[in-house]
């Protein structure tokens, strides 16, 4: 940590994800958060709109997580559980399960309706999230949180958190919800499939949402901060 902080207060710029990670930063090392520039994360051209929908058999919604605690799939879980919406509709996890989520889906009587997709690779997740009837993603804690960019690039309603990075992510584009109410998650649930209207409206405003995060925009940002750090020592 001292060492990561002494570099911090030596370097000319500092890049980092969003405006929520340039603060942590400012309040952990101390520096000038003039010294910091944010840089929005770039969604690959994979997800997209155009991306032909993977076909699972059965409508589902898509949680995109690693089993950490941070991602909050306990909660996830038990507002699905809950949910006013079709009981034909499954939830769909990428990776695979844990032992402490397959108890809690067995509890909620899931075992149907809750399945883990296991390992998907880049190239295969964009049509996953093109398949699904929207993603949900209340995350406790996120840098960035790039699944919200991804799944609205690929022309889905998304529903995640009013915390951390993600509310300034998302913008309007998404359904926003306390990620600590079991409760609030749930209506948003509900709200993502019954609400047709809310849903084109979310699906339209994402798409255009998502064209702010290309990796056109990363370099030309970081290419200007180089250029003037350049200048700055001739």
């Amino acid at each position: 940590n001292f060492i990561i902080k002494r570099g911090c207060r030596k370097a000319y710029k500092i890049f980092t994800v969003s405006n929520f990670s340039k603060e942590r930063i400012v309040a952990w090392s101390g520096v000038n958060p003039n010294k910091i520039v944010t840089v929005y994360n770039g969604v690959s051209s994979l997800f997209n709109a155009d991306v032909k929908p993977l076909n699972l058999g059965y409508k589902y919604l898509l949680c995109v997580g690693n089993r950490k605690t941070h991602k909050n799939e306990k909660c996830v879980i038990s507002a699905f559980a809950k949910a006013d919406i079709d009981p034909s509709i499954k939830l769909v996890f990428t990776g695979n399960p844990c032992n402490d989520l397959e108890k809690l889906i067995i509890q909620h009587g899931l075992s149907e309706r809750v399945k883990f997709f296991g390992f998907v690779s880049e190239k295969d997740l964009p049509s996953l999230y093109k398949g699904s009837l929207g993603l949900v993603f209340p995350s406790l804690y996120e840098g960035f949180g790039l699944p919200v960019v991804e799944g609205m690039a690929c022309g889905i309603p998304v529903l995640t958190s009013l915390t951390s990075s993600l509310p300034e992510v998302a913008g309007d584009a998404a359904i926003l919800v306390d990620p600590l109410s079991e409760d609030a998650i749930t209506k948003g649930i509900s709200r993502l499939i019954n609400d047709s209207e809310l849903r084109k409206h979310l699906i339209q405003k994402g798409l255009l949402r998502a064209k702010r995060f290309n990796w056109q925009n990363v370099v030309s940002e970081i290419e200007m901060v180089l250029t003037e750090a350049c200048d700055g020592n001739k």
